[in-house]
């Protein structure tokens, strides 16, 4: 056992760790040897783009897709560009648009809710609960007659409470997105999420557990919601076998946009889906490793987990008693040597959390018309969008007392040990 300075290094004390924990990039510190045979494989044969190049070779992205449908249990993966990309095909493909409204949990990235508005349609924002996932019960409350979807957002790698939003959102006769960009390869009750929602969105942006850089992937079991959401990152083009021919399709077809993903992106991710389940597997053990030895500390509540073992293990989340004691933890940890962070301060702008949404407060829109919350589809059916950055007190008062931490694969069992001794001694000097 370390002997340590009881006096707090932001008091001068000496810190518990003196060498710095690796950054949060669970898998782009993990790229090696794989991943650039994968890409030389690429370059070697010319083959940039997913549909055609010189060579006769397999798309690097349909191969991604069809090893990702399958590691998630779904029938259909289709590649994109990025997650909110990924997020609007999704609502696109079940058919959200003017008029519509779409429950958001209010602890999520704004790309959930900017996606929703990119679809024409009306973010609603919903608590969380001490999960720091959708609040089935807000859910349920902010249910109107125009609601047409939900997202529920596997937050921080932690599964949402899927039994019952999906027997809620089945009996409104609702649709479910999942947003599974901070929680790849995590489960609930045995099954990937992912899985259980109509059409899912995951992301593979360089801070996921997963890279390519760029980029996102759709899920989904429903073939016509296959083709909508293939037709709309396409711009329909997919429904030419050949794709200089005319259209033989007897489906519907629609303009879209181009939220194609390249070769070179399919390949890096191709080599990192093999690395999915072995990156969780060490950050489990860390995080375990770390909480069995600060589990007694009193005036800790770490947050609920809707599935333990379902856990991707991205980072170790735990409430204390109020703000002001959460703000010190903060920054007496970080003294320490272990980066922590207090979720929500009014002062520090977080992209996570809807009352930093200012844009979406006053609905700005790109245009001064002001769609979607102007849409006569919307209005002329008794909506009216209202926000304000204390619409949501539970979920602020939650992530104001809530001290958060990586959980980096990269991570040694003497950065664990050290970890968890920095916080018994914060703990024993403000709590």
């Amino acid at each position: 056992m370390a002997v340590i300075d009881e006096k707090l290094a932001i008091d001068g004390g000496r810190p518990v760790k003196t060498t710095p924990l690796p950054p949060m990039y669970p898998g782009g510190l993990e790229i090696g040897e794989e991943e650039k045979k994968e890409v030389l494989e690429v370059l070697e044969h010319k083959y940039l783009f997913r549909y055609y190049g010189p060579a006769d070779v397999p798309s690097k992205v349909r191969q991604l897709e069809e090893e990702f449908a399958e590691l998630i249990g779904m029938k259909h993966a289709l590649a994109v560009n990025s997650c909110t990309s990924a997020l609007i095909c999704s609502l696109v493909a079940v058919g959200v648009g003017p008029g519509d409204e779409v429950i958001i949990p209010g602890y999520t990235f704004f790309a959930t809710c900017a996606a929703v508005i990119a679809a024409k349609a009306i973010p609603v924002i919903a608590e969380v609960d001490d999960s720091l996932t959708l609040d089935p019960e807000d859910f349920e409350r902010k249910i109107t007659p125009r609601t047409k979807a939900v997202i529920p957002v596997h937050m921080r790698g932690v599964p949402c409470d899927m039994d019952r939003i999906m027997e809620i959102a089945r009996r409104h006769n609702l649709k479910v997105i999942e947003d599974v960009a901070q929680a790849c390869g995590g489960k609930y009750k045995g099954r990937r999420l992912g899985s259980f929602g109509d059409c899912n969105a995951f992301s593979l942006q360089y801070h996921k557990i997963i890279t390519s850089g760029e980029g996102g992937i759709v899920v989904t079991n429903d073939p016509l919601l296959y083709d909508r959401a293939q037709a709309y990152h396409d711009t329909a083009a997919c429904w030419r076998p050949d794709r200089f021919g005319l259209p033989r399709y007897e489906g519907e077809v629609f303009p879209g946009v181009n939220f194609r993903m390249s070769e070179l992106h399919g390949a890096v991710a191709r080599a990192q889906l093999r690395k999915l389940d072995g990156l969780i597997q060490r950050m489990r053990a860390h995080k375990k490793r770390i909480k069995d030895q600060i589990s007694d500390i009193p005036g800790i509540t770490f947050r609920r987990l809707n599935d333990e073992e379902g856990d991707t293990a991205i980072c170790l989340v735990f409430f204390l008693k109020d703000a002001d004691t959460t703000e010190r933890f903060a920054k007496a940890l970080t003294a320490e040597g272990v980066p922590a962070g207090c979720i929500y301060s009014k002062g520090v702008p977080d992209w996570h959390i809807y009352a930093h949404w200012k844009m979406v407060m006053d609905k700005v829109t790109a245009t001064p018309e002001g769609c979607p919350y102007t849409c006569p589809y919307y209005t002329q059916r008794g909506g009216k969008a209202e926000y304000s950055p204390d619409m949501c007190p539970k979920t602020l008062d939650y992530l104001s007392r809530t001290i958060h931490l990586d959980i980096p694969p990269q991570m040694t069992e003497e950065d664990c040990d050290l970890t968890a001794l920095a916080i018994r001694k914060v703990a024993k000097a403000l709590l």
